[in-house]
């Protein structure tokens, strides 16, 4: 992140939360599962799929990661009672990752036991390089348990994913690709634009290669015409992957890539933990938080 951006993101976080409430919303649900229920029923209108997240992370109590378990358990049910086109998304430290593994094991496997029932799925997401190697590791185990309907991730800018990559195609997992958010050190992430580029294709055509089923999560118009030459050149069904992208971002290539034929699916965040998530998302992308700091200042 260049100095303007951080000068900018650091009078962003002066503001009052509820200030920065209302646009930060524009990106999420909303704080209940009601408002999740609401925006899925509503993009499974219109011909989307959903991944929900109760946002939230790093818990530091046991306590706090049963309740997570019990919100995640509420969403799956929620999804079989609405018959929607939906998965859950989890962050392992949400679970207690960092408390104590055996402990997140069992609360992740009580999630994909509920969802197994209702035949539904799970992504494990990828958090910051700390927890890289445990939830891969945690995942495996998951895999080797038996629960093919778990789904993890891979970051693009991280210079381990190519070795990470090679060892998961052999299980033709279903992973969701993505470029990375968390600043990390340059000695173990690529910093530049068209680094993190070049490896996100070389990854997908890694995992296309091999079977897998790749969730295409990006916003970055390079890398979606280099899907689709993937597409072609590989003579891949449409049916083979799916695309996608975060709520309230990029509404019109979203739609684009419906009407190309293509499976989408929306990330909808949701929950009281919104404040975090958005900082992080402005951070990933200053456009927002030029526009939210235009409309503060217009608005004073």
């Amino acid at each position: 992140m260049n100095l303007v951006n951080r000068l900018m993101l650091s009078v962003l976080q002066l503001f009052p939360k509820s200030l920065v409430k209302p646009f930060a919303m524009r990106t999420i649900a909303g704080e209940n599962l009601d408002d999740a229920v609401r925006v899925v029923r509503d993009l499974h209108s219109k011909n989307r799929m959903a991944t929900v997240d109760v946002l939230g992370e790093n818990v530091s109590t046991k306590e706090e990661s049963l309740m997570a378990v019990k919100a995640g358990a509420e969403v799956l049910h929620a999804i079989n009672e609405n018959h929607l086109d939906a998965n859950l998304s989890i962050k392992l430290t949400q679970f207690g990752l960092r408390i104590d593994e055996a402990f997140c094991y069992s609360n992740v496997k009580r999630l994909l036991e509920i969802a197994r029932g209702y035949n539904n799925f799970v992504r494990v997401d990828m958090e910051d390089s700390s927890t890289t190697s445990a939830t891969l590791e945690l995942y495996a185990r998951l895999r080797s348990d038996g629960f093919e309907n778990a789904g993890v991730v891979i970051q693009a800018y991280m210079r381990r994913s190519e070795a990470d990559v090679k060892r998961l195609v052999n299980r033709k997992v279903n992973v969701r690709l993505c470029k990375g958010i968390y600043i990390e050190p340059e000695a173990i992430a690529f910093k530049d634009r068209e680094e993190i580029r070049r490896n996100y294709l070389k990854l997908l055509k890694m995992l296309l290669d091999a079977k897998c089923y790749v969730g295409i999560a990006t916003h970055d118009d390079f890398l979606i015409r280099g899907a689709y030459q993937y597409l072609r050149e590989m003579s891949l069904q449409k049916s083979d992957c799916e695309f996608q992208m975060l709520y309230g971002v990029r509404m019109k290539l979203r739609d684009q890539i419906i009407a190309d034929g293509h499976r989408m699916r929306i990330y909808v965040p949701f929950g009281q933990q919104w404040y975090g998530y958005s900082m992080r998302r402005f951070k990933e992308n200053p456009q927002i938080a030029r526009y939210v700091l235009r409309a503060l200042f217009s608005s004073s």
